[in-house]
């Protein structure tokens, strides 16, 4: 199973965020410089945390990855779901997987919540169909577990949409918990079906459903 090295610092790629030296020097944001990166990858690749600079590339890969899932209506869907403020203010929460040329081979968008102190979400993610069944969506997952937990979150969650049954499939096998199809879920006709998981050994409470 692949898995994660400890935490540690890593230099902030280029155009990230982390990069900016007018940051402020506050103890709060020290875990903002830290990453958990993955171990056990398949040879050839690479993560990091998302830059800037990132937004385009992976907006070319989403139709051909998706395999037109809902055609056109599909297409205009995800690429108004990933605008470049997730590349620009969530860099230190999201991971991008690339091969040895520089391709995108996969990446994670995910953020801790503002609303709810103990909770953290997956907003998008994203694997190249060549590499399925290699373990590079479950590692990007346990990468993002790893972070949201040294931030003192307990529950991740996320959606998808209910065609989309290679996602829930996945989410299952991860040990999220699925809800029923959500009508009208993100406006009309944008159904959609939520997942929970609860990162604690010994879990206490019921998460509040989303």
């Amino acid at each position: 199973m692949p898995r994660a090295t400890d935490l540690r610092g890593i230099r902030p790629a280029a155009g990230s965020q982390e990069a900016s030296r007018d940051r402020p020097h506050d103890a709060s944001l020290a875990g903002w410089q830290t990453a958990r990166m993955i171990d056990d990858l398949p040879p050839g690749l690479e993560a990091r945390h998302l830059a800037e600079d990132d937004h385009p590339r992976v907006l070319a890969v989403l139709d051909s990855w998706w395999g037109g899932l809902k055609g056109e209506a599909g297409s205009a869907e995800r690429a108004l779901l990933l605008p470049r403020l997730y590349f620009q203010h969530f860099t230190s929460t999201g991971f991008l997987v690339e091969r040895d040329g520089g391709e995108v081979a996969a990446f994670l968008v995910g953020f801790l919540s503002q609303t709810e102190p103990r909770a953290a979400y997956v907003h998008f993610a994203g694997v190249d169909p060549a590499l399925h069944g290699q373990g590079v969506g479950r590692a990007l997952y346990e990468a993002f577990f790893a972070l949201v937990r040294s931030h003192g979150r307990r529950y991740v969650h996320c959606i998808t949409s209910p065609e989309n049954t290679a996602s829930q499939a996945f989410h299952t096998r991860l040990g999220f918990t699925t809800s029923a199809v959500k009508p009208d879920y993100d406006g009309p006709g944008l159904d959609r079906v939520a997942f929970t998981i609860d990162l604690s050994s010994d879990p206490v409470a019921t998460p509040r459903p989303v």
